[in-house]
C-alpha cells in the first residue's frame, strides 16, 4: 500500500536535508520513516487487526494494541513478546543499533502522545505475565497428563481470569498513585 502523507513528508524532508549535507540527520529521519512505515502496514496486517480487535479488552489493564499482540503471540512461549513489541514498535530484525528496543519502547508513544510504557502499565504487564497461563506447551502437558482437555481449559481459563483481574488492579492502584 501507498505510504502515508507523513511518511511521504519524512521522506522528502530526509532527501531535502541530505542534499543540504546534513547526511546524519537525513539517515535518522530516514531510519524514522522506515519505523513508522513499518508500523503503519503492520496495523492492516492480519496480527494489527487482531490486536485492535483485543484492544478494547486489554486497554483497561493500560495495554495497547501492539502489546495485545505481544500477549497473544506469546502464548506459544512467553518470551516471544520480546521479538513480538520489536516488530510492533517498528524495529524489525534491528535490535541491535543505537536505538536498541529498550529506547524504543521507552520512547513509544500512544495516538495522545502519552507514554505507552508508564510505571504503571510496566507493572501491569509483569503482573499479568507472573499469573497467566501463557505456555501451549505445559497446556498440551496437563491435556496429556490428565486424560482430558476439560482440566487444561479449566486451567487456562482461571489462569487468565486471574491475570486479568490482578492487572487491572495493579494498573488501577498504580495509576492513581503515580498519576
Amino acid at each position: 500500500s501507498e505510504p502515508s502523507a507523513d511518511v511521504q513528508a519524512a521522506y522528502t524532508q530526509a532527501a531535502a536535508l541530505a542534499d543540504a549535507g546534513d547526511t546524519e540527520q537525513a539517515d535518522a529521519l530516514r531510519a524514522e520513516a522506515v519505523g513508522t512505515e513499518r508500523r503503519e502496514a503492520l496495523a492492516h496486517s492480519f496480527a494489527g487487526r487482531l490486536g485492535h480487535l483485543i484492544e478494547p479488552v486489554v486497554a483497561p489493564l493500560g495495554f495497547d494494541w501492539q502489546i495485545g499482540i505481544g500477549i497473544v503471540t506469546s502464548f506459544a512461549a512467553r518470551e516471544v513478546i520480546v521479538s513480538t513489541l520489536s516488530i510492533v514498535y517498528g524495529m524489525g530484525d534491528d535490535t541491535t543499533g543505537e536505538e536498541g528496543l529498550y529506547t524504543t519502547l521507552r520512547t513509544a508513544q500512544r495516538r495522545d502522545g502519552s507514554p505507552v510504557f508508564t510505571t504503571a502499565t510496566s507493572l501491569s504487564l509483569l503482573v499479568f505475565y507472573v499469573l497467566a497461563m501463557q505456555c501451549l506447551p505445559t497446556q498440551a502437558v496437563t491435556r496429556r497428563e490428565t486424560g482430558s482437555w476439560k482440566w487444561a481449559l479449566f486451567q487456562l481459563l482461571y489462569m487468565t481470569v486471574l491475570a486479568y483481574g490482578a492487572t487491572l488492579a495493579t494498573f488501577q492502584q498504580v495509576s492513581r498513585l503515580f498519576g
